[in-house]
């Protein structure tokens, strides 16, 4: 079946924001028309991001900023999926944070307090607010018996300039200090890509997985059997493909192929 056949054909579309939808504060071409298409043909959608910085209100101001137009509802990150993870784990457990707003609010609204003395979690995700104080603080927790939760493994997220530290960067001090391996949560967890479906009210295949990263996006949707489309606007060059031991559906330049593919 032709991809056309099958964009027309599936009900969900699940897709990853930083290198598909914007980089920076700048909108990638084809992003708004990708939008349009989606509510122009009636499909459900989920916007799923690893990064944990920003809640769903903020992510859809900020896609309003650049001039589309998407409610709350079509947002879904890994703080959320975190602090749903440690909600269903440890009801109403404590936490130690190094992060920003966007997760310190999920875990605060799943029921869960921050403790800086003796938390049950020491929860990490992205941060601009990083330093060697909170670093070691998180390390002394977790040598006393905290569980140390990373919202994603992302080493790296791309930026305007380049690329930014990420997730999996910021929590290496505090693993190699402790010897303790973290448990992600985010992509390509296949426990975020069925939080995704559920949301969306549809089967796996009856979906699409849209991303730029074959260590999350890609991956994800191969161990949930979700078909991919790799998008080369983002971390991921074409050159790059043949160094994996597994491979993508679809391979397109950017998100405007995807309602492109169909004239």
């Amino acid at each position: 079946m032709e991809l056309c056949d099958k964009l027309r054909q599936r009900r969900g579309f699940i897709c990853d924001m930083d290198g598909v939808i914007y980089h920076g504060n700048r909108l990638l071409p084809g992003a708004k028309e990708f939008v349009d298409w989606l509510q122009r043909e009636d499909k459900k959608y989920l916007f799923l991001t690893n990064s944990s910085e920003r809640s769903p209100r903020e992510l859809r101001q900020k896609l309003q900023r650049l001039g589309i137009e998407v409610a709350e509802e079509h947002f879904y990150t890994s703080a959320l999926a975190t602090a749903a993870f440690l909600a269903s784990q440890c009801p109403g457990g404590s936490v130690y944070v190094i992060g920003e707003a966007g997760l310190i609010n999920a875990l605060y609204n799943a029921g869960l307090s921050i403790n800086d003395m003796n938390p049950d979690y020491v929860v990490v995700g992205e941060t601009r607010s990083y330093s060697f104080e909170k670093v070691e603080q998180a390390i002394n927790l977790v040598i006393r018996g905290a569980k140390l939760i990373g919202t994603n493994p992302d080493v790296t997220g791309p930026v305007e300039r380049g690329i930014t530290p990420a997730c999996g960067a910021l929590i290496a001090p505090i693993q190699l200090s402790t010897g303790m391996k973290p448990y992600f949560v985010g992509k390509p967890n296949p426990l975020m890509m069925r939080s995704a479906l559920k949301q969306l009210g549809v089967r796996r295949e009856e979906a699409f997985i849209i991303g730029d990263r074959m260590d999350t996006d890609i991956i994800a949707g191969i161990e949930s059997e979700i078909e991919t489309i790799l998008l080369l606007s983002g971390v991921t060059a074409r050159e790059e493909l043949g160094s994996f031991p597994y491979q993508p559906h679809h391979v397109l330049d950017g998100i405007g192929d995807v309602p492109g593919a169909c004239g």
